[in-house]
């Protein structure tokens, strides 16, 4: 009689067909839906298979514990670091990030697809995906009506690790030939460091009063990090 520890020893080395119906990741969604299924169990789904000694839920049980179990570092990690990952080759490795990078612009989507971008989190879910996990900066530019409706998105630098040049009268000339009467500027700080520097609050100032001279609104500048964000608005430092 085996005790519990050589049973499960015997069971994680099973190929996933060999598993009881309601322990297999397909199958377990086909009965019971996606919210039946674990992290662990969805990225087996996108793996398809694993190895010769052990299944696709244990290829994926061992690549969430090199991210921590975190679904954010998942959708961080390179390809050169997938394909470290016993059991996980250049298909699989690239099957994992399409199926992130798909999530990331199926919530630019929404947001675009609603056009009227009335709240500050309706500007952070439109930009985060962007550049907020970029090892530099970006400068974008949102630009909405009267109305709060989207009229563009567009970026205006790319800089260094701590800054990047910004040219206001280029955002003003695409501001008048959209026919804008709102903008937000929006850049990220790959150091994680969410508070504004000397740069951004003289840029800002600097934007506020230029654009109030063509009867443009500043409505907002925004900071992004990974995880989280800086409004300038939100902390009355229009």
């Amino acid at each position: 009689m085996i005790n519990e520890q050589e049973h499960e020893i015997s069971h994680s080395k099973l190929t996933i067909p060999d598993w009881a119906l309601q322990d297999r990741p397909r199958e377990k969604y086909l009965s019971l839906g996606f919210n039946s299924l674990s992290d662990t169990e969805l990225v087996a789904i996108l793996l398809r298979s694993g190895t010769k000694n052990e299944s696709a839920v244990d290829v994926a049980r061992n690549l969430m514990a090199e991210c921590q179990n975190n679904l954010n570092r998942l959708s961080e990690m390179p390809l050169s670091k997938l394909l470290k990952i016993k059991g996980i080759g250049k298909v699989k490795a690239i099957t994992l990030l399409v199926a992130f990078e798909l999530g990331k612009r199926c919530r630019v989507a929404t947001v675009i697809q609603k056009r009227k971008i009335d709240t500050t989190l309706d500007f952070v879910e439109l930009m985060q995906n962007k550049n907020a996990r970029l090892g530099y900066e970006e400068f974008w530019v949102i630009f909405v009506n009267q109305g709060a409706f989207l009229l563009g998105v567009e970026n205006f630098g790319k800089g260094g690790i701590t800054s990047t040049s910004v040219d206001i009268r280029l955002i003003l000339q695409k501001a008048l030939e959209l026919k804008a009467t709102g903008i937000v500027i929006c850049h990220n700080h790959p150091s994680g460091d969410l508070l504004p520097s000397k740069f951004d609050l003289a840029l800002t100032s600097q934007m506020k009063e230029a654009a109030r001279f063509l009867s443009i609104q500043l409505l907002d500048h925004i900071i992004i990090c990974k995880e989280d964000y800086y409004s300038f608005a939100e902390n009355d430092m229009l």
